[in-house]
């Protein structure tokens, strides 16, 4: 069975708000409310894949500390710029 899209979005905005840090609470929670409905379903898949990671390494990619995973490059760096903003 298929998770329906707006299954998944809010899934993916509920795991954003709840993460093991407060930062990336708020970093993830602020990028999924502003991106994911927006979002095709491979950059759905990247972010969902991103959400598995450990929170120590998200925080350190997105705040430039030590460079993301190749994979991750492009959606850490969109989220950095949400992070800034």
């Amino acid at each position: 069975m298929t998770e329906a899209r707006d299954v998944r979005i809010k899934r993916m905005k509920m795991r954003s708000m709840r993460r093991g840090i407060k930062e990336m609470d708020l970093i993830l929670s602020a990028y999924a409310d502003r991106n994911l409905a927006a979002m095709d379903a491979s950059s759905l898949d990247n972010y969902d894949a991103l959400l598995h990671e450990n929170d120590q390494d998200l925080y350190q990619w997105v705040t430039g500390q030590i460079q993301p995973p190749t994979t991750y490059a492009d959606l850490i760096a969109d989220i950095a710029q949400t992070f800034q903003k």
